[in-house]
């Protein structure tokens, strides 16, 4: 069975505890060249296809089929308990905890997707109050006519004081399996593809209370997924840069160790924070009186702690960063996938940053001074000669952040789907996977690119 690598490799930071003048330590063995001879298989230059669909408004909620819960409308419609449709009984993994909870579900319409698709990714937005949580589930249908189970992609609560967020390992059916927050079909070359699918919200609450979570948000990202060493190499045609707020994964090295052995591996959720300080937001005191008293930037452990995912011991389960981002009054986010940097030139000539997925050895990104089998940068501009400029969080101090990167360069790593890793064996890429955070009284000229890109 060809099956990707884990997102466990591929979302692993690099180390740079090392760290020394701006030049960081590689995790793993050492580069080794890139070899030179094409790959068995002639690799498509063609860009992955996506669909992107979210249920967000309130004729979209009221389009699916309730089971204990209700619309209510306003500014930001949601969906929330209205009454209990039954109850169960829910252990904890993590903790060993048996609870008992009432629940109340909402399931989509089926959903066709434009593409045929190879992978899915789902992504939500909510509040779940202490005392709630959600459960987001997919079921898809392949192309030979045959259905999937329902796949588990995510028990989420906002906080960590009632069940431990998790994804769920171990789920397959032979044809399709979920690698932490992605559905996969297993063997892409079959010409196997899910064509269509439903998301299935279920929201719980302690039994006998007025307790409800509100879902604001619900969707997927849908698309097929091509065999490519390189891309397409694009055309500049934007020379802007937003200010991001710059803050540095490796200032928390060792710190929290609970949470993915601290800071060295907290590029999601260092790349989260800073985009959504872009947009005004950031915790509370009273939501930072448990960071030790004297660390620096303590919202970053704070986006630490609620973005780690249990099962996957990480910080960088996608969907999870993209709900931590959303708990933040009036903010949306998302997981998608983009085709080219023309795309994320669109989003940054809106003032909207984008925070990206990418692996590379250490001479595939000058300057960069690293390796890594998984990392996220935030995009925040291009120069006059159309070079990414970007806030990496893998540097050595704040001050060091923000880098230039060259443009042919960048765009491989990031929207390549296959690649050589430091002993010539062949890994996979993310393909042009990026989470978007946006607030909900966008500009007219950032609302336009969002629907442009499905997201609105």
């Amino acid at each position: 069975m060809n099956r990707p690598t884990s997102r466990r490799t591929v979302l692993t930071a690099a180390l740079a505890a090392a760290a020394t003048a701006g030049t960081m330590s590689t995790a793993g063995p050492a580069a080794a060249a890139v070899p030179s001879a094409a790959p068995p298989h002639a690799p498509s230059a063609k860009a992955p296809a996506v669909d992107n669909r979210f249920w967000h408004t309130y004729t979209d909620w009221r389009g699916g089929y309730r089971a204990g819960t209700r619309v209510v409308a306003g500014r930001r419609p949601g969906l929330v308990i209205d009454h209990a449709a039954g109850r169960t009984d829910y252990t904890d993994p993590h903790t060993g905890t048996t609870t008992t909870w009432e629940y109340a579900t909402w399931t989509s319409p089926v959903h066709w997707s434009t593409v045929p698709a190879t992978e899915v990714i789902a992504s939500w937005n909510a509040e779940t109050p202490a005392g709630t949580w959600i459960q987001i589930e997919l079921q898809g249908r392949y192309s030979d006519g045959t259905p999937t189970p329902w796949y588990v992609m995510g028990r989420w609560a906002a906080g960590d004081g009632d069940i431990r967020r998790t994804s769920v390992d171990d789920q397959t059916d032979g044809k399709s399996s979920i690698w932490t927050d992605t559905f996969s079909v297993d063997d892409a070359a079959s010409g196997l593809r899910l064509v269509s699918y439903r998301l299935r919200l279920t929201l719980h609450r302690a039994p006998g209370s007025r307790l409800t979570p509100t879902v604001r948000r619900l969707g997927a990202m849908a698309s097929d997924v091509p065999d490519r060493f390189t891309v397409p190499a694009s055309t500049p045609a934007l020379a802007r840069e937003l200010w991001v707020p710059r803050y540095s994964q490796n200032v928390h090295v060792g710190q929290y160790p609970e949470y993915d052995n601290g800071g060295e591996a907290w590029c999601s959720p260092t790349s989260s924070q800073m985009i959504i300080e872009y947009w005004g937001r950031r915790p509370t005191a009273e939501d930072l009186a448990w960071v030790k008293p004297g660390l620096a930037d303590p919202q970053v452990c704070h986006a630490a702690r609620f973005t780690y995912d249990y099962q996957y011991e990480g910080c960088g389960n996608w969907p999870f960063n993209a709900a931590y981002a959303a708990t933040y009054d009036g903010m949306n986010a998302v997981v998608t996938r983009l085709d080219s940097l023309t795309d994320l030139e669109r989003l940054i000539r809106a003032g909207i940053p984008a925070i990206t997925s990418q692996s590379f050895l250490k001479e595939e990104l000058t300057g960069a001074g690293y390796g890594t089998s998984g990392h996220l940068m935030t995009v925040i501009g291009f120069t006059a000669d159309g070079d990414v400029i970007a806030n990496d969080p893998a540097s050595p101090n704040n001050e060091a952040v923000r880098r230039v990167y060259k443009r042919r360069e960048w765009e491989n790593i990031w929207l390549r789907t296959k690649r050589y890793d430091a002993n010539g064996k062949v890994r996979s890429g993310t393909g042009g996977v990026c989470y978007l955070y946006w607030p909900s009284d966008p500009t007219p000229g950032q609302r336009w690119v969002l629907k442009s890109f499905g997201l609105l």
